[in-house]
């Protein structure tokens, strides 16, 4: 019963943020969530508990900056695209992305070696071919000239630029998921990094109570 509860409102969420969720990719998020919750017990993968919470602020969350992510890929016409999800954690919003964009590359970075292992189990269980998961450190992986590199909960700016804007190919964008417009962050930024903030994107989230926004980065003489 609570499965088909958190279909419809898997549906309901991808309605609202203009997401075409086939059938079967709601079965893989809710498939996801499941094995999510079964790592949990055992791996503490989250500090969240409640299924409930889970498909909300992970699941529902993540999905929030795929069209934002989207409109600005679609601009250019290059097929391949290669996204990096850095800091991932049990793969978010690394293996939302992968779900919901097939075309997608899509590389979760993580230095916690359970987190990496359950992305990696996840890359056969959901059977996402473009999936990959990697457990190092970002700063000393080979650069992967990435069109996104993306954080959710990562780091602050400036640190998140410095070890991560490497990855990031010429014409790419660094993103941070963060709640809050990050003013102070923001300055520190400036200060102390060649990236600059673009333009900061509101992210209606369904069902969270709680302020959402994507901060674009380029770096400075690449606008």
């Amino acid at each position: 019963m609570a499965n088909e509860q958190f279909r419809a409102r898997l549906q309901q969420a991808g309605d609202i943020l203009g997401l075409e969720l086939s059938a079967q990719q709601i079965d893989t998020l809710l498939a996801y969530l499941d094995q999510l919750q079964r790592w949990n017990k055992t791996y503490n993968l989250t500090a969240l508990r409640d299924p409930e919470q889970m498909l909300v602020q992970h699941i529902i969350d993540s999905l929030s900056v795929v069209k934002p992510l989207a409109n600005i890929l679609y601009k250019n016409t290059v097929s391949g695209r290669t996204i990096v999800d850095v800091g991932s954690g049990a793969g978010l919003p690394g293996v939302v992305l992968a779900t919901t964009q097939e075309q997608w590359q899509v590389h979760c970075i993580d230095a916690v070696e359970k987190k990496m292992a359950f992305v990696r189990q996840m890359c056969g269980v959901l059977r996402l071919r473009n999936l990959h998961a990697h457990h190092d450190r970002v700063e000393s992986m080979p650069l992967f000239q990435a069109d996104v590199v993306i954080s959710r909960a990562f780091a602050s700016l400036a640190d998140f630029a410095t070890l991560a804007g490497r990855h990031v190919a010429p014409d790419g964008h660094l993103v941070a998921m963060k709640g809050r417009e990050p003013t102070d962050e923001a300055e520190d930024l400036q200060q102390n990094t060649q990236w600059r903030i673009t333009h900061i994107e509101t992210l209606p989230v369904p069902e969270l109570n709680a302020q959402r926004c994507l901060v674009w980065m380029s770096r400075q003489g690449s606008l």
